[in-house]
């Protein structure tokens, strides 16, 4: 597993080494191939512009569930819910930044989510990332009275709402970091999520420690969660990487406006 989720963390290095080998022909005078020349290198775009929720939909909270407040976005946590980015993603790399402003918040991010949430559902059909304040298991124990699986909190990779995925380090049918990175309340966390051909890799605050793959859905729109207390966002961006052999059957429908 180390190997592969080494090669996935080098993408962003391996496109950055292109843009300079580029503009190193271009101070040459060398001109590149036809072909070669009217391709297009991906960019990273914002996906939260720190002014308002531009890009985005409302799924099913309410009007003041999701604000902007000194360039955050700002998540109450009520109702529980998510909305949608407008566009449907398949290979990718996303960057988000997260804080809970509660001990035991609860929180996540969806890939490749239907958008939208079926009758007696909260939420939507999609891969979960999670994101959970620290104290979580404290708040959450067995029956026992000892603290919940720790598994909880170190970023957990599952499909939720029906989509199934196999993972890489087994918690049932979730699949956990085999490092705990996250920090606890207050403090700025850093997911980089590499999403591809039906596998996701997570990096948290700089290293990569969780995978899980086969992904039965593998292009849909990301969805961002609400779910019981307030948690900030920040420097949300995205990398789209060329397509791949993706079926109708793991494409979610488009959702029209």
């Amino acid at each position: 597993m180390t190997s592969r989720i080494d090669v996935l963390g080098m993408i962003p290095w391996m496109l950055a080494a292109l843009l300079v080998s580029l503009a190193f022909e271009s101070e040459l005078g060398a001109e590149p191939p036809a072909a070669e020349a009217s391709t297009e290198v991906s960019q990273w775009v914002d996906l939260f512009n720190g002014r308002d929720l531009s890009g985005w939909a409302n799924v099913n909270t309410e009007p003041d569930t999701w604000s902007v407040k000194d360039g955050l976005l700002v998540c109450s946590g009520k109702p529980i819910g998510v909305m949608r980015s407008e566009k449907q993603y398949e290979n990718f790399i996303l960057h988000i930044e997260w804080r809970h402003m509660k001990a035991g918040g609860n929180s996540g991010v969806f890939a490749w989510s239907e958008g939208f949430v079926p009758e007696g559902s909260r939420l939507p059909k999609g891969m979960e990332v999670q994101m959970l304040e620290l104290d979580w298991v404290n708040q959450h124990p067995l029956k026992n009275g000892e603290p919940n699986h720790i598994g909880y909190i170190s970023g957990e990779l599952f499909g939720a709402g029906g989509l199934t995925a196999t993972p890489d380090n087994p918690r049932g049918r979730r699949s956990m970091s085999v490092e705990l990175r996250c920090k606890g309340v207050g403090q700025w966390n850093v997911y980089d999520v590499v999403c591809v051909d039906g596998t996701v890799k997570l990096a948290i605050n700089g290293k990569f420690v969780n995978s899980i793959r086969d992904s039965s859905v593998r292009k849909g729109y990301l969805c961002l969660e609400s779910e019981g207390s307030e948690i900030h966002f920040r420097n949300i961006r995205i990398l789209e990487l060329p397509p791949g052999i993706t079926t109708p059957e793991q494409t979610a429908k488009v959702i029209e406006e």
